[in-house]
């Protein structure tokens, strides 16, 4: 699995992702929370992401745009230690719980952290 966050790992459709919110289980690891289901995509990519932050803890896009960006970047560089040996497909929402702001080596860490716990319950 390589460090690539293209178009086609992005979970867009607006059906699966009412699916994940409806069916999906969740993992935290405060500030971050993970929804996943286990599910098939058409174009058999493994895992596909989307992150998302509150509009209501965050007033502004310049500061959910930031907060998105490390984020996307966090889990881009984690995907490839956590899911090399997966065959399962997963959809994914990565959310951003806290009001404060935060720096990439805090998200990184919390990825981690929730990357971790994730195996960890889906293993069982």
């Amino acid at each position: 699995m390589s460090f690539k966050y293209g178009k086609k790992d992005k979970l867009k459709s607006k059906k699966q992702i009412d699916d994940l919110f409806t069916k999906g289980k969740a993992v935290t690891a405060y500030p971050l929370k993970l929804i996943y289901l286990k599910t098939d995509f058409e174009d058999e990519c493994l895992l596909k992401t989307g992150v998302s932050v509150s509009k209501r803890l965050h007033k502004t896009a310049v500061a959910r745009n930031k907060i998105k960006r490390l984020m996307r970047e966090a889990y881009r560089l984690n995907k490839p230690l956590y899911f090399n040996n997966t065959s399962t497909s997963y959809a994914f929402m990565i959310l951003y719980l806290s009001k404060d702001g935060t720096t990439f080596d805090e998200l990184n860490s919390k990825m981690k952290t929730l990357l971790e716990k994730f195996l960890d319950k889906t293993s069982k």
